[in-house]
Formats: C-alpha cells, sequence, structure tokens
C-alpha cells in the first residue's frame, strides 16, 4: 500500500504546484499618480498623463509587451526625476524593468534603463555591471558609454571616466556627453573648461526639457564655484523662464542670496523648491539657513527632517539589495550639523568601504575626522581626495584648515587664500574659519 501511496502524494503535489503557478496572477502594472501644485500646472503634465495612459492601456491589453514595459520605465524615471518621488517610481521601474529581461534578457535598452536607475539609487557597482552587458549587446551606442563614465566616476576610477567620456562623443557628441565633459573637467581642476563645455551642453537641449534646464542649472552652479553671483542668478532666471516653478533652479536662487548674507530671501527659494520637489537637499540648505538667520529651532526641524529621509532611504537600501538610495555619505554630513560625531564616521565608513577610490568620499572621511579633531587622518583621507587636482574652493579650503592643524602652517594658509580667491562668497561659515586661522597667522 506504501508503495503506491508516495507516488500519489507526489503526483497530487506536483499538481496543486502547477495549479498555483498556472493560476497566480502577475504582479500588477504600477499606475502613475497624480501631480500637484505648480507641477500640475501646463501642457507637459498633460502631455506626460497621455503618453503614459497610452503605455497602461497598452499592457492592460497586452501584458507581456516589452517594448512598452521598457517604455513606461523610461517615463517613470523621469516622472521621478520631475517629482522627487523617487521610492515609488523607481521601484515601478525596476519592477517593469525586472520584467522585460526577464522576457529578454539581452534587451539593450531595459539594460540601459536599470544601469541607469542602478546608479540613481547609487548602486554603482551594480549599474557598471548592467551597463558593461549593455556595452557587449550594443558597442554603437552613445548613451551606455555615458552610463560607464557616471558609474568609473562614482567609483573613483578617473582615467577609465574619460576614456568611456571620449567614446561617447566620439559617438554622438549632444547634450549628454558635453556634460559628461564638463563634470571631468571640473574634477580635474579645469573650471573654465567645464563651463565651456557645460555652456555646450545647454546649447545642444531643447529649451524647456527637464534635461536641458538641469544642464542650465549645473552651469549655474559652476557660476557659483567661480564666485560669478551675477551669472548664476542669470542663468537660473534663465531656466525658471524657460521652465516655471523648476525647484533646482529656485534652490540656485536661493544660494545666491545666501552667498549675498540676504537670508530671508534665500529661504524663501528654498523653501518654495521643497513644497515642489521631495529632495532632502533642499531640507539640508534650510538647515543651514535657518541657522544663518538666527532661527534655532527651525534649523534643528530641517536637519531631523533631512536625517529622516535619508535614514529612510539608507534602511530601504540595507534591506533590499536591488533597490533603495545608499544615502550614508549624505548622513555623514547630516550628522556632523547635528554634532552626532560617532554616527557622522559610522555612516562615512560605510560609504568608504563601498567606494574608497572616490575623491568626495575621501573628503567626507577628512572633513568627519577633523571635526572629530582627528586631524593625522584627516589628512590622510584629504591627501586621497586631492589626487585629480581638483579646484573646489570647499575642498581647498578643507584641505588648507587640516594643513594647518598639522602644524603645514605655510600650506594651509595658501590653500585657503587659494579658495578665497576662486569663490570670495564660500559658504560662510567655512570662510570665517579660513579667515580667522589667516587672521591669527
Amino acid at each position: 500500500m506504501r508503495k503506491y501511496l508516495y507516488p500519489l502524494l507526489i503526483t497530487l503535489f506536483l499538481a496543486a504546484g502547477a495549479a498555483i503557478f498556472l493560476t497566480q496572477k502577475p504582479e500588477p502594472v504600477p499606475t502613475l499618480k497624480d501631480r500637484h501644485g505648480d507641477l500640475a500646472v501646463g501642457g507637459e503634465w498633460l502631455n506626460t498623463k497621455a503618453a503614459i495612459q497610452g503605455l497602461l492601456a497598452k499592457l492592460r491589453a497586452k501584458p507581456d509587451d516589452v517594448k512598452s514595459k521598457v517604455l513606461l520605465a523610461e517615463a517613470y524615471m523621469q516622472e521621478a526625476r520631475v517629482t522627487g518621488d523617487h521610492p515609488y517610481y523607481d521601484t515601478a521601474a525596476m519592477q517593469l524593468l525586472d520584467e522585460a529581461l526577464r522576457a529578454e534578457p539581452e534587451n539593450f535598452e531595459a539594460l540601459c534603463c536599470k544601469a541607469s536607475l542602478s546608479l540613481t539609487q547609487h548602486h554603482f557597482s551594480e549599474g557598471l555591471a548592467v551597463a558593461e552587458k549593455a556595452v557587449s549587446v550594443n558597442s554603437q551606442n552613445a548613451f551606455v558609454y555615458g552610463l560607464l563614465c557616471d558609474a568609473n566616476v562614482e567609483l573613483g576610477r578617473y582615467a577609465e571616466a574619460v576614456r568611456m567620456a571620449d567614446k561617447m562623443n566620439l559617438v554622438r557628441p549632444d547634450l549628454r556627453s558635453y556634460s559628461r565633459v564638463s563634470y571631468l573637467r571640473e574634477i580635474h581642476g579645469d573650471l573654465p573648461g567645464a563651463i565651456e563645455a557645460m555652456q555646450m551642453a545647454v546649447q545642444a537641449g531643447y529649451t524647456g526639457l527637464e534635461q536641458t534646464e538641469w544642464a542650465r542649472v549645473m552651469l549655474g552652479h559652476l557660476y557659483e564655484t567661480n564666485g560669478n553671483l551675477n551669472q548664476a542668478e542669470q542663468t537660473y532666471r534663465m531656466a525658471l523662464a524657460a521652465r516655471p516653478h523648476y525647484a533646482y533652479a529656485m534652490a540656485g536662487l536661493g544660494r545666491v542670496e545666501q552667498a549675498r548674507q540676504n537670508y530671508p530671501a534665500a529661504i524663501n527659494y528654498l523653501k518654495q523648491a521643497r513644497s515642489t520637489v521631495k529632495d532632502y537637499a533642499f531640507a539640508d540648505e534650510l538647515t543651514d539657513l535657518y541657522h544663518q538667520n538666527n532661527q534655532p529651532a527651525e534649523s534643528k526641524k530641517m536637519a531631523r527632517e533631512a536625517i529622516d529621509m535619508l535614514a529612510s532611504a539608507a534602511d530601504e537600501a540595507d534591506n533590499n539589495e536591488a533597490m533603495g538610495h545608499y544615502a550614508d555619505r549624505e548622513l555623514a554630513y547630516a550628522y556632523l550639523k547635528t554634532g552626532e560625531l560617532d554616527k557622522a564616521l559610522a555612516h562615512a565608513k560605510i560609504e568608504y568601504d563601498r567606494r574608497p577610490d572616490n575623491i568626495d568620499v575621501n573628503e567626507t572621511m577628512a572633513w568627519v575626522h577633523y571635526k572629530r579633531g582627528e586631524f593625522p587622518k584627516a589628512a590622510t583621507y584629504m591627501k586621497a581626495a586631492r589626487r585629480t587636482n581638483s579646484k573646489s574652493p570647499v575642498l581647498l579650503c578643507r584641505a588648507g584648515l587640516i594643513a594647518s592643524r598639522n602644524g603645514q602652517a605655510t600650506e594651509g594658509q595658501a590653500l585657503i587664500k587659494e579658495a578665497l580667491a576662486i569663490n570670495p562668497y564660500l559658504s560662510l561659515d567655512l570662510a570665517d574659519e579660513g579667515r580667522k586661522l589667516l587672521a591669527a597667522r
């Protein structure tokens, strides 16, 4: 009896499993959220909504339509940029891309989108791996070389990043390729060349599109870095004229007013930006502005909001290897502002362990150790942070302060003077510390 019972049970088990598999419903297609406030004004939202609703209708009629899934993922990634709602739209896009790649593992567009999404989430090693697979499928596409450039920059492989940017420009010189050239020139200390390349990026784009106005905002930020506040303001206002209520242009105007020490106006611009787009950076900038405007309670509130947003993203990333925004470098700086130095160091170390060759991560480690009074350690990391000869005034000023604390007064003074010569409107707390040190000598 038993010898017949076991095969029967196995048959029934397999049949039950097959029934469950066959009756399982596919994962529902993520839907579009309504925009609110200023983002819902204008024809772009109507066009976006119509295009996405059309893709959703196609997928309802044909759930296995890979092309529509990839196009919808691209649309959701762009919607994340516009609204700042990365947790929802990035997750939605990743679901669609994974479904597409399960059906077509070598779908080039899906691979590129997934690599881009991984980079957005700061999963840089994963993004590099997917981009490398994409370039093996199609080596004649400019966009994939841009992804490889970005991934190598973030992992601190700057020579390879330059090589990828050169390939991208050979295949197709456009807004995206010029913007990569600009960033690489900035990293290597060529601020005039960075400005020139970003001007070319803006000119290559279509006025009013988010990508074009993002490049224009980056151009404004380069003018800020060079201490050219009037040119920066003009550039941000041009972005707002082309794309009304653009949060990042409003934030740029806020930084200009902050540099002019017009704190109420700066706060108003940042509050507008924060009400339009979900981005921890706006709360972080408001933390400094309220502090400078003698509003300690509001400063503390914004600092906690920034930390809560970043910590939530970091927790999600820790619990989900595929998704969630790694935000440990940003958290390190946020904890410095609240005086939680142990937490700042813990998060800086987590980021350093992920990408020890990145100059920005080394700068973070250096500055955290400086704030903790650990000056020799700060000097070690600062040396690594300066290996590309960046002329970032913030980096130079921090390097000068660290050198001075390590008994290298002449070098320290020279670095601080260089930083203030490039940008006399350097972040006030940092500039004040540098000027006090120079005066003491």
